[in-house]
């Protein structure tokens, strides 16, 4: 058990028997009556998000999750497949809930699988990638009409809005939470 007061984002939290990720907090001190706690969470089965409100000295169940290091194999449509790294045990995470980050995923990088009940039910990958340019329209000298962008495809079918001077075959870093261009990597 954890106080509602002593919550922060990114914990896993307990709420009606099913795994829930806290993905914003506030802090609230009115003049009159106790302080509480506004949370925005994302149920980690499901994906959907719940709006709770506790007092600060309420208790609240924290969910006894784990990380496990896995490396993504394939996707068949209908499942993500993984493989620990150090067991070479598999683990299937079906496509629901996931699609936003399965946008980023390489077969054959590692990445962290959260893991509930020895179930594995969301998957964590870094907050800036790099990825190659596969498809990247010829920019056209004097277009600048559109904030001097155009948008490219990079090797995992993600579409990007960046610079016009950015060439297939380049390397670009993405972040990874709004899908936006960050900068041109050198390798």
């Amino acid at each position: 058990m954890i106080r509602a007061g002593a919550i922060e984002k990114g914990m896993c939290l307990l709420i009606k028997s099913e795994p829930h990720l806290v993905a914003e907090r506030e802090f609230v001190n009115p003049g009159k009556g106790s302080a509480f706690v506004r949370l925005k969470l994302k149920n980690l089965r499901t994906g959907l998000v719940l709006r709770e409100t506790y007092k600060s000295n309420d208790n609240v169940e924290e969910a006894d999750v784990f990380d496990r290091s896995v490396q993504f194999l394939y996707s068949d449509g209908a499942m993500y497949h993984f493989m620990d790294v150090e067991s070479y045990e598999q683990f299937d995470i079906p496509n629901e809930g996931i699609e936003d980050k399965a946008r980023y995923m390489k077969e054959g990088d590692t990445y962290t699988l959260v893991m509930w009940e020895a179930t594995p039910i969301d998957i964590k990958i870094p907050l800036k990638m790099v990825f190659q340019v596969t498809e990247a329209p010829e920019a056209v000298r004097g277009d600048t009409v559109q904030g001097a962008t155009k948008l490219v495809k990079v090797e995992t079918g993600l579409e990007v809005k960046v610079p016009i001077f950015i060439k297939e075959g380049e390397k670009i870093l993405v972040n990874t939470e709004s899908g936006d261009y960050v900068e041109r990597v050198n390798q």
